[in-house]
């Protein structure tokens, strides 16, 4: 028998700047990573005034985790350390797992129009912080796109639906990450495994994400579910769109500065002494 979650928290996305001098919203990060465990921060980049997003992320490391990109309309340029690089573009996610660490850089290509896509960045529990890096580049035409009975649409990036295997796979906080569509007057109810934590974030339209409809929720809100097993999104007069995302909690220490994620203080000042020293890079 399903239970439906609750809402437990809500956010607005609130303005930032990052690398060089980009303008985004952040939905969440620092302050709230013990609700969101093992999510540690969602950005939502979105300007057609390139003013906002020419400077891009040059350069800079990370350790830790892992970043995920998903991009909705637009080019970046992608480079690191281990000699990859390649153009993450509109409908394409990159799973990058910087593990013990990475070098890297993204750039925007395009010097005029519509720039828009998100990252999240992702823990990784003590035993694989160090773990080799790798990536996942999941292009458009790789992600299937489920249209259910009752008109809702879903992207499928990682996760299962209805037997569906979402391209990006091995992750070790078991994440589902789907874009979703529900039509004006209609109702979707989507699965969730009981102990995982649950979030949603608006980027069109509006809906309410719970059975008793407590309140209607548009663009760049985040909702934080409580406990239970099914999440529920009903519309009204207008449909909406919105990232819902799951995973594994760790429940363990975290200690943050900058680009690198890690258990304790030492780990993270010893990690700067060799980025600092050139040995950074195992």
């Amino acid at each position: 028998m399903n239970e439906p979650r609750k809402i437990y928290k809500t956010f607005q996305s609130k303005p930032a700047l990052e690398g060089a001098g980009v303008r985004l919203k952040r939905a969440f990060a620092h302050n709230e990573v013990k609700l969101l465990d093992p999510f540690l921060l969602l950005d939502d980049f979105h300007s057609d005034n390139p003013d906002d997003y020419i400077a891009g992320f040059p350069t800079h490391p990370h350790r830790g985790i892992e970043t995920v990109t998903y991009m909705l309309h637009g080019q970046m340029n992608h480079k690191d350390s281990l000699g990859n690089s390649g153009i993450i573009q509109g409908g394409d996610i990159q799973w990058m797992t910087a593990g013990s660490g990475i070098i890297h850089s993204e750039m925007p290509i395009q010097t005029n129009g519509l720039l828009w896509g998100f990252q999240l960045w992702v823990n990784l529990p003590a035993k694989h912080k160090m773990m080799p890096p790798r990536y996942q580049d999941i292009t458009n035409d790789q992600i299937p796109h489920i249209k259910l009975d009752s008109g809702t649409e879903i992207r499928l990036l990682a996760g299962t639906i209805n037997g569906i295997v979402g391209p990006v796979k091995n992750i070790i906080a078991d994440p589902e990450y789907l874009d979703i569509s529900v039509p004006p007057n209609s109702s979707h109810e989507h699965i969730i495994k009981e102990n995982y934590t649950v979030f949603a974030y608006v980027i069109e339209g509006s809906g309410f994400f719970d059975l008793e409809k407590s309140k209607n929720y548009s663009k760049e809100q985040l909702i934080v579910f409580d406990k239970g097993n099914s999440v529920n999104i009903i519309t009204t007069s207008k449909k909406v769109r919105f990232l819902l995302v799951s995973g594994k909690p760790i429940n363990e220490p975290i200690v943050w500065y900058g680009p690198i994620v890690m258990n304790t203080k030492k780990e993270i000042e010893y990690a700067f002494k060799e980025y600092r020293n050139g040995t950074f890079l195992k």
